[in-house]
């Protein structure tokens, strides 16, 4: 696998001359594929001269008889052939992008859209943690505080190393949340059992995603707030409709009827280069189906008890007993497990073809 590094380097050197143009970043576009690409390339290039140098430094201890110092490089050279092999399995194309998510509350009223509103939290701490800009697009809210639904961007800053960017390290958050705990509404102290439901999808470019404005139906409509409450008096909500694919995205937030456009459309965007990855690609047809759409108890990928302060995914096992800390942001194993699950998948997809 190692061989493939040779072409990589050619072309981590081709990108550093073609980014020190100036006329490169005309384009701002041109610039951030470049830059993300370059991101990807330095990643692989610092691991393979770090094992290089291992590899002569080991051979060197060995010819002046140092054989501590052997031994510590060996483990060294280990870790570095495991950590480049990780770099070089091909990555999903959409992972360095910024994310939009969608959170709504399923079964169980009140209860389930306060748990929307506690994982829009939990996600909103997590990417404040990765100095990320989070972006509220549209919200629906019950008179509770809980989140009927909720759509939030996730944007990373500058260009984010490989496996660094919000769709690397939160596309495994999509499917259903179980939460299993005392709701505030109980009065005989019983634990419920609700459900939210999580989509993450990449943020589409306009590049990324061509629309006809003739294949879209707009309508415009009044806000409203909890129990029916006009927000405003005029009809600044925008509901959008791609016909071909029967899609539909409603905007509201905003005071503007514009603005709210302006957002339904970086939604629609965003749902159909989702859509179009998963027709194109049967392994992102299969991540997307895992993404599941109705928001049912039986069909879950994480319990979140309370009660046991205890987080389950159930993809990969993963079990810990620190939930309060995880509902404050602290997503890092849970996030990790899914990823190493990911990339074991893709290294012996990769090795068993060779």
């Amino acid at each position: 696998m190692f061989d493939a590094v040779q072409s990589l380097l050619a072309e981590h050197a081709e990108l550093e001359t073609r980014l020190a143009d100036p006329t490169i970043h005309a384009d701002q576009r041109l610039a951030r594929t470049l830059g993300q690409r370059h991101a990807e390339l330095s990643a692989i290039v610092r691991t393979y001269r770090d094992w290089q140098q291992a590899t002569d430094d080991r051979e060197a201890a060995l010819e002046l008889d140092m054989a501590d110092e052997a031994a510590e490089l060996e483990v060294a050279i280990d870790q570095l052939s495991e950590k480049l092999r990780q770099l070089l399995v091909p990555r999903d194309p959409a992972d360095g992008k910024d994310i939009i998510v969608e959170i709504k509350g399923g079964e169980g009223g009140d209860e389930s859209a306060l748990f929307a509103a506690d994982l829009f939290r939990m996600y909103q701490r997590f990417a404040e943690a990765q100095g990320w800009k989070i972006e509220v697009l549209d919200s629906t809210d019950t008179a509770l505080g809980g989140f009927k639904s909720i759509t939030m961007a996730v944007k990373a800053k500058g260009t984010p190393e490989p496996g660094e960017a919000p769709f690397a390290k939160l596309k495994f958050e999509g499917g259903v949340h179980r939460v299993q705990r005392v709701p505030v509404t109980e009065s005989q102290g019983r634990i419920h059992t609700s459900a939210a439901g999580v989509l993450v999808l990449p943020e589409a470019e306009d590049i990324d995603v061509s629309i006809n404005d003739t294949d879209l139906r707009i309508d415009v409509f009044r806000s409203s707030g909890p129990g029916g409450q006009s927000v405003n008096t005029t009809d600044s909500a925008v509901r959008i409709t791609h016909v071909p694919t029967g899609i539909v995205v409603s905007c509201q937030n905003e005071k503007s009827q514009l603005q709210n456009k302006d957002q339904a459309m970086r939604i629609l965007r965003s749902r159909l280069l989702d859509r179009a990855r998963a027709e194109a690609d049967a392994d992102a047809a299969d991540a997307r189906r895992a993404q599941v759409r109705t928001v049912d108890r039986s069909e879950r990928v994480r319990t979140y008890n309370f009660p046991e302060n205890r987080i389950v995914d159930h993809r990969t096992g993963f079990k810990a007993y620190n939930l309060d800390q995880v509902m404050d942001g602290a997503l890092d194993d849970v996030i990790d497990s899914l990823v190493q699950a990911d990339i074991a998948e893709r290294l012996a997809a990769v090795e068993s073809k060779s």
